[in-house]
């Protein structure tokens, strides 16, 4: 997706939310503000974006969206536990009805065997405390697994939790 395709997928979100009269925020790591930008790109987003978390180490995902430390120690950063722990604490902290976090590998390096570059969690969190997690590999180099990821989180916010 180009950076116009982000910004019109961006727009129908912000429309989505504006007619629930509905706030979103994100927990973000490896997108690094990619999606908060997206989102302020669109003027007028503060009816419907108010604030979100770049929370690129550990700590800042313990500190910023209540993220527990032995989750991270049990089952790392990049891990459906995580993102859920993030989506639904940023949630919280802002509170916003939907959040997104993303935690995963953009390389070149810290991949692994178990979870090579191009892996990156997914959370989600909605009204009435739904929370839901899921994992997509990308291709590409460090930017095309940042852009995709982002993509790739406003697309299913949208399909999934704001058409309907």
């Amino acid at each position: 997706m180009n950076d116009a395709q982000l910004q019109q997928l961006s727009r129908h979100i912000g429309e989505q939310l504006k007619m629930r009269k509905a706030t979103i925020t994100a927990a973000e790591s490896c997108t690094g503000g990619w999606i908060a930008k997206v989102f302020t790109d669109i003027s007028g987003s503060s009816a419907w974006f108010e604030r979100s978390f770049v929370t690129y180490s550990n700590e800042a995902k313990q500190q910023m969206v209540g993220v527990q430390a032995s989750t991270l120690a049990q089952f790392g950063a990049v891990s459906e536990q995580t993102v859920r722990e993030m989506a639904a604490g940023a949630a919280k902290e802002a509170a916003a009805e939907y959040a997104i976090a993303v935690s995963g590998i953009a390389g070149p390096d810290g991949g692994t065997p178990d979870k090579p570059v191009g892996t990156v969690w997914f959370g989600f969190a909605g009204p009435e405390g739904r929370v839901v997690a899921q994992c997509q590999r990308f291709d590409g180099d460090r930017d095309a697994v940042r852009r995709q990821s982002v993509a790739w989180a406003l697309q299913t916010l949208h399909d999934e939790f704001l058409t309907n």
